[in-house]
């Protein structure tokens, strides 16, 4: 990897004023019917998902000064719970340096993909299959048409990652290699999530699934770095402004019923017939001081696929918050490389034991 970061000193001038402009001349905002999933019931509102798609080729032809006028081939962007597409516009001006064309879907209930709450601050899914047969579809025909011939590659950051590794888990060929950055394969729901089980469940049996969870609230509009102790303040920062700035990108809480759907995701995930199929290499990002996903379920998946043979490597960052990519460039530097070299080089199929935390 040779892109220069973004210098955080003039960070809001050179996203707003560099990179947002020069990235809408090469974006494409689309609209997806949504899978036909066997087994899923009909939801409440209808509509299509909104994705945002950027063409490294288009980007060339702007001769931005460090980009490497290579095609790579395309990267599919799954982003985490509450986030949206636009969130990821840094890392999407980066991955573009580097010769590669980016796909973001937004998830039901997420951006301007279609909600089936009133509340714009709370998140609901009927069934995270859905989340998962959506992905794959994108993958396989937005995805793939950006690919062509070349590689398609996945980064999936928390629950996008979640989802991103059952896709590949149902669906083994469709993605080259995945970057699950801090993937959410069991949530840190504030209890053992045996009990977070049985409450989730009794609560949407009774008629509250769709209900906020016990302790969480509407979106703030007040600014504050809390639970972004030592990451970037103009990278938290811009990302707050973006959601300020439009009711779209206020999602903010979880709902009884998303909680279970959540849970139900991770057993999937960790279902040794599951697990048992997955082809695809991977490299995975762990954060030290993440307080949204558990380590824990980490580590364990990493020693159960090296255990199968897969092709899979975990990177801790011992001082980073849950979201890596919004730490100071120090830290992002080095994430950065990492997730590029992954791309770019074979990656070794098994590490020594020093790499897998216990």
């Amino acid at each position: 990897m040779r892109v220069e970061l973004i210098e955080e000193r003039t960070y809001t001038e050179q996203m707003n004023e560099t990179v947002i402009p020069t990235l809408a001349k090469c974006c494409t905002a689309g609209w997806m019917e949504p899978a036909q999933g066997d087994g899923l019931s009909d939801v409440s509102s209808s509509g299509k998902l909104h994705y945002l798609c950027y063409d490294a080729k288009r980007f060339d032809e702007l001769n931005v000064t460090g980009a490497v006028a290579q095609f790579r081939g395309a990267i599919v962007i799954s982003h985490g719970f509450t986030e949206f597409a636009e969130k990821y516009t840094e890392l999407i001006w980066y991955f573009l340096l580097e010769g590669y064309s980016v796909c973001v879907l937004e998830h039901r209930g997420h951006g301007y993909s279609p909600r089936d709450v009133d509340d714009p601050s709370l998140v609901w899914i009927d069934d995270y299959r859905r989340y998962v047969d959506d992905l794959a579809l994108f993958a396989q025909t937005i995805g793939r048409r950006y690919a062509g011939t070349h590689p398609l590659n996945l980064f999936a950051h928390s629950m996008g990652a979640g989802i991103g590794l059952a896709v590949m888990e149902k669906h083994p060929s469709i993605f080259d290699k995945a970057v699950l950055s801090c993937p959410m394969l069991a949530p840190q729901t504030g209890m053992p999530n045996w009990v977070a089980w049985i409450v989730s469940n009794v609560m949407s049996a009774f008629g509250f699934s769709k209900h906020v969870v016990m302790g969480h609230g509407d979106f703030p509009h007040i600014f504050s770095m809390n639970g972004y102790e030592g990451a970037s303040l103009p990278r938290v920062r811009w990302y707050y402004d973006r959601r300020e700035a439009d009711n779209h990108y206020l999602s903010y809480s979880p709902t009884y019923g998303w909680v279970k759907e959540a849970l139900r995701l991770s057993h999937f995930v960790f279902s040794r017939p599951a697990y048992r199929r997955l082809e695809t290499p991977v490299l995975m990002f762990q954060a030290g001081r993440d307080v949204w996903v558990l380590n824990g379920a980490e580590n364990r998946f990493t020693r159960v696929a090296q255990s199968e043979g897969g092709d899979m490597r975990l990177v801790r960052f011992g001082d980073a918050v849950h979201e890596i990519f919004s730490m100071p460039n120090a830290v992002l530097g080095p994430y950065l490389r990492d997730v590029f070299d992954f791309f770019e080089k074979p990656m070794l199929a098994v590490l020594g034991d020093e790499d897998v935390p216990a």
